[in-house]
């Protein structure tokens, strides 16, 4: 059983919609794949919709926005009732403040390069959640940089004078808002330290003891090194290990099924939610 359980459509920040990131899947042999969208739940009918049509199983999900102080966080929630007045409260905040924050970026960005919030509009038009990935694909459609890619190691990255900090509820919070929902909270690629700051390890063990189910171990953005000292984190705290794609189509080089989920796992993860 080929297990994927991180995606991306362009309800957030992927290139294709919810029924092509399932076509997508089933094309690369998955059975299971998870739509996680960044701080939305808004594709999941259509995702529903095509992941029947197709025999595949489909896990809903959210990629939410967190914060551990001045560290960004993404935390993915598996299975949450959608309609918790927690966490859809928590969501909108958020939706609303990557809208001022990414306005802002382009206010920076506009002083040197050819880019108005027109020309992100068009990169977002369909997306609930509008983010940094649309102002580089704004960027790329004009021709200022070749890729996604380039305009984050340029322009887009943490640190540079374009950067404008966002708005993220505190991790723990989270975390409870998302296991009051019937959710199971997973850290998503907690080693990425090319993105920017990491969280320590003694964060990770808080977290835990707070409802944290697993870590994110094996993701593109981990080097061997990052994955052993995860995983040997997750065995220390008693937590899960998840492997995911990150699909973002073409708004990335991450492909379907390039790490995957122990189908004990997704059991193990799935007997918390019930």
């Amino acid at each position: 059983m080929r297990i994927d359980l991180h995606t991306h459509s362009t309800v957030s920040d992927g290139t294709g919609s919810p029924a092509q990131v399932m076509r997508e899947a089933a094309d690369a042999g998955l059975d299971v794949v998870a739509l996680a969208d960044h701080d939305s739940t808004a594709g999941w009918d259509e995702a529903q919709a095509e992941a029947d049509a197709l025999g595949i199983e489909l896990v809903p999900a959210i990629e939410i926005s967190a914060k551990d102080r001045w560290v960004s966080i993404h935390l993915l929630a598996y299975w949450p009732r959608r309609d918790d007045p927690t966490l859809v409260d928590m969501m909108e905040a958020t939706r609303a403040a990557r809208v001022g924050r990414a306005q802002q970026i382009v206010e920076r960005i506009a002083a040197d390069y050819p880019l108005t919030w027109d020309d992100v509009a068009t990169h977002a038009h369909g997306s609930v959640t509008v983010g940094r990935p649309h102002i580089a694909d704004a960027l790329v459609a004009k021709g200022v940089f070749p890729s996604r890619d380039a305009v984050f190691a340029e322009v887009l990255r943490n640190g540079s004078r374009y950067y404008v900090p966002h708005y993220a509820p505190d991790v723990r919070d989270v975390i409870r808002a998302v296991r009051a929902a019937g959710g199971v909270p997973v850290f998503a690629h907690p080693g990425a330290h090319t993105r920017g700051r990491i969280v320590p390890d003694a964060v990770i063990a808080d977290l835990a003891s707070v409802g944290l189910a697993a870590l994110e171990v094996d993701h593109r953005d981990h080097d061997d090194e990052a994955r052993e000292r995860l995983a040997a984190l997750a065995d220390r705290h008693g937590l899960l290990r998840t492997g995911s794609s990150d699909y973002h189509g073409t708004g990335k080089l991450n492909r379907l099924g390039e790490n995957l989920t122990a189908p004990e796992v997704l059991e193990a993860l799935r007997a918390q939610h019930a």
